[in-house]
């Protein structure tokens, strides 16, 4: 990650997200900006019974980038939450990492709409999510 993403994230985090979802999952940031969020995910240890990757694993990684790219845009002072997400699951994924990457559809001042899609190790899309997040003054 570029110095310019890692501040970002900092800024937005704290500098900290241990013991948080994030980190349980073993999320980890690649790009970081209000238009663009990019991260990746280990499909071990984010499984269902039958070995495959669950697929609110996938949620919860669309859900990650999508909410840090609202709350970028929303600035200082201002919090994204979710209010919505969907996800179609295309093909499943055993082994190595998915890529997610959120790009944004709408940037307004209430409202952030984030489409996601989320690809295996090959570049084969596993899901596609779209995230729509509130965006409100800290309280």
């Amino acid at each position: 990650m570029n110095p310019e993403d890692l501040a970002r994230l900092e800024r937005l985090y704290g500098g900290d997200y241990k013991g948080t979802l994030i980190d349980t999952m073993g999320i980890e940031f690649i790009e970081v900006r209000a238009e663009r969020v990019v991260a990746r995910m280990p499909v071990e240890g984010n499984t269902q019974p039958y070995g495959l990757l669950h697929g609110g694993a996938s949620c919860v990684l669309a859900e990650t980038i999508g909410s840090t790219g609202a709350a970028l845009h929303a600035g200082e002072g201002r919090r994204a939450v979710g209010i919505e997400i969907n996800a179609t699951h295309h093909r499943s994924a055993t082994s190595g990492h998915v890529t997610g990457v959120a790009t944004r559809l709408h940037g307004g001042r209430s409202v952030a709409t984030y489409d996601i899609e989320i690809t295996d190790d090959e570049g084969r899309r596993v899901c596609t999510s779209r995230l729509t997040c509130m965006l409100r003054d800290a309280v």
